[in-house]
């Protein structure tokens, strides 16, 4: 009997430590990021992929449509910004928000050797960015 009361007090201890890292991990993914203005931002997360001829970027944006989305290149680094609304349903109240909403921004550093970027799409909520491998590699 001592032995079970043991046994469910390690397990619950296990439950309660892999409920801290899931916390921790959706705090990374979804955690606030500084901005030029003072406004609250979220940063997607993004899945960066290479072969020999591009490098591509997979930016989860789910429910946030092609027009609210911007892509700009700087040196070294490809900027996505733009907003996801809070989906305003009549008759009904917030009883819980998990999905981060409004302004987003997300810097991704890239190596410095020629890039040149292709048309942006949307695909099943993620943003696709190619960026095709010019010159040297």
């Amino acid at each position: 009997m001592a032995r079970e009361r043991d046994t469910s007090g390690w397990m619950w201890g296990q439950a309660c430590d892999l409920m801290d890292q899931a916390e921790r991990l959706h705090r990374q993914f979804f955690r606030p990021a500084a901005v030029q203005q003072a406004q609250v931002v979220w940063e997607p997360p993004v899945d960066l992929l290479e072969n020999e001829r591009e490098i591509v970027l997979v930016v989860a944006m789910p429910g946030v449509s092609a027009e609210r989305i911007q892509v700009a290149a700087e040196p070294g680094a490809i900027v996505v910004r733009g907003t996801r609304p809070v989906p305003l349903v009549p008759g009904l109240s917030v009883r819980r928000l998990e999905i981060p909403y409004g302004i987003f921004e997300r810097r991704i550093l890239l190596p410095s050797r020629g890039l040149e970027l292709e048309p942006p799409e949307v695909q099943q909520g993620c943003l696709i960015v190619r960026l095709r491998k010019v010159g040297g590699t």
